[in-house]
């Protein structure tokens, strides 16, 4: 596997994310429009060849610019529950819904 020239690691919300140009992220659902371009600020590690940059906790003036590809719906996750002898038992579904962007750019000023 070859290794990526330049990737960044980013946070929106709790979650981190390592991207590289191109790639395809899904992030928790927002009420954006497909199409639209969306910037994350909370850059937490730069990396472009032998140039790493930690944040502490962020670099200032870096940025990860995506494009929304549109919503998408998760895996399902079944759950079930029963209590034994008793005759009860439920089953419950539930596919999460996140929000799919398309990275395009890495920024570091």
């Amino acid at each position: 596997m070859e290794k990526a020239e330049e990737y960044a690691v980013f946070k929106d919300g709790s979650k981190q994310y390592k991207v590289t140009k191109g790639d395809i992220v899904d992030i928790d659902l927002r009420d954006v429009e497909r199409g639209q371009a969306i910037t994350f600020n909370d850059v937490m590690l730069f990396c472009r060849k032998d140039d790493i940059r930690i944040g502490q906790p962020v670099i200032e003036g870096a940025s990860v610019t995506g494009e929304v590809a549109g919503p998408v719906a998760g895996e399902k996750v079944t759950v079930f529950k029963f209590k034994r002898r008793k005759g009860y038992h439920k089953k419950i579904g539930h596919r999460q819904k996140y929000t799919r962007v398309i990275i395009k750019d890495l920024n570091l000023k």
